[in-house]
């Protein structure tokens, strides 16, 4: 069997759920590789027994191998995969409440209280042998086949509808930047979860409709990092934040790779050089959102502009950014500000959430954080803006600052020297971590409550 990449995905009205050639590796499990062919089958075998009234799955398997057999059962049935926006009761409650009749399904030992169906009794509990023609049928391209939400890093998740077509789309676009790289075929490692998008980006679509095969396991201290890569025959790509990829570097451990993907949050481009120093690998910074999926990238070690992927423009707004791409089918409207170069390149320069005006004077609250970051003995650190005014009338800002081995008082010195009087921290508040979720993202709501605890 072998399933073709589509030339012109983002205009195809059927497309297949899996791509390449039946002998090709998918995934990395107990030390050897399960090919496509045993994965379609072990697929079908889910997809058969999942029940027919189900509208959608609501896929809960931190496990990479059990979540990417559910999420390709879930398209070979039609039924769309729900990400939840965080692994909470609440969340669970909503997105159950937007959709009615969807299955919870999770892993045997699952480590939470939501509740579902495990794998196991879908037959899920090991591979299968061989694949049939079934498994060449091609889906319509049309129908909702993911569902994620917005991080709520700057308000309420949101629902946004991916078809299996923008799926396919978003996909070849990464598949030809790592293939630059690496060449058709390659390894993944991946320290995010796949219930994310930048994880399904990265770790499950370049599985199933790219030429990646990707580790079922998802390391997060240093040495075990290390020892999954080992365990994985070149070329490897490492998939990574810059959060985890800074304490990698600090542990001062060889990191066995051939290429390190970075996302979630504005790479430095000091600690880019010393990634690319320390591995000999190109690290390559990706820009997208769960809007747009990936639709620029960068060499931050290189380079600070961003080249968007062919297909894509992007155009600043006074709100925004307006970006059109392949695996869109109206542009959409981020919150990002931007400076585009003539050659189609661009600067960014904050986000529209970002910018607030205290006392007549404007700033950026990204742009002040990473001055904040900057003061040293400080580990990790979040500038908010409190939601309350004061008895002037003002919005003052709020930090929350991880800095074990400095005072306040030297803190407040170092941010004297470079703030604006309005724009000082009130109060700065020291906390042993930040709230930051799988990604390292900083929910809005959990940074208020941080604050008032």
């Amino acid at each position: 069997m072998s399933i073709p990449f589509p030339a012109r995905a983002c205009d195809a009205a059927q497309l297949p759920w899996l791509a390449g050639a039946a002998t090709r590796a998918l995934i990395w499990r107990d030390g050897r590789a399960i090919d496509l062919g045993a994965f379609a089958a072990q697929a079908e075998i889910v997809a058969a027994a999942l029940p027919g009234p189900a509208s959608a799955i609501i896929n809960l398997c931190a496990g990479r191998y059990a979540f990417l057999l559910a999420f390709a059962a879930a398209l070979r049935v039609g039924r769309p995969t729900l990400l939840l926006p965080a692994r909470t009761p609440a969340a669970l409650a909503e997105v159950r409440q937007a959709w009615p009749g969807a299955l919870t399904l999770h892993e045997p030992g699952a480590a939470h209280d939501l509740g579902g169906l495990q794998m196991d009794a879908l037959g899920s509990t090991a591979p299968a042998r061989g694949t049939s023609a079934r498994s060449m049928v091609l889906l319509d391209a049309t129908r909702v086949a993911l569902v994620g939400h917005t991080s709520g890093s700057s308000g309420a998740p949101q629902p946004q509808r991916k078809t299996l077509r923008a799926l396919w789309a978003s996909n070849a676009a990464n598949q030809t930047r790592l293939a630059a790289e690496l060449g058709p075929h390659f390894n993944i490692l991946a320290t995010v979860p796949p219930q994310h998008m930048y994880g399904i980006e990265m770790s499950v679509l370049l599985a199933l409709l790219g030429g990646g095969a990707v580790a079922d396991t998802q390391p997060l201290l240093p040495a075990d990092v290390v020892a999954e890569l080992r365990k994985l025959p070149a070329p490897r790509v490492l998939v990574t934040t810059p959060l985890h990829l800074r304490a990698l570097l600090d542990a001062g451990l060889e990191l066995p790779c051939e290429a390190i993907v970075s996302a979630t949050a504005p790479l430095d481009a000091a600690l880019a050089r010393a990634a690319e120093a320390h591995t000999g690998a190109p690290l390559i910074e990706v820009y997208g959102s769960t809007e747009t999926c990936v639709v620029a990238t960068r060499r931050p070690a290189h380079e600070p502009l961003w080249t968007p992927y062919p297909g894509v423009d992007m155009q600043s707004a006074p709100d925004g950014v307006r970006i059109e791409a392949p695996q869109l089918f109206a542009p959409v409207l981020l919150g990002d500000l931007v400076e585009r170069q003539s050659d189609g390149r661009f600067a960014l320069v904050g986000r529209v959430s970002d910018l607030i005006e205290i006392a007549g004077k404007r700033a950026s609250l990204g742009d002040l954080t990473r001055h904040l970051l900057a003061v040293p003995g400080v580990e990790d650190a979040a500038i908010i803006q409190h939601e309350d005014v004061d008895s002037s009338g003002v919005r003052r800002l709020a930090a929350l600052v991880v800095a074990p081995g400095t005072s306040t008082a030297a803190i407040m010195a170092a941010l004297r020297a470079s703030f604006d009087p309005a724009f000082l921290p009130r109060p700065l508040k020291r906390v042993p971590r930040l709230p930051r979720n799988a990604l390292g993202k900083l929910p809005r709501a959990a940074l208020l409550d941080l604050l008032r605890g």
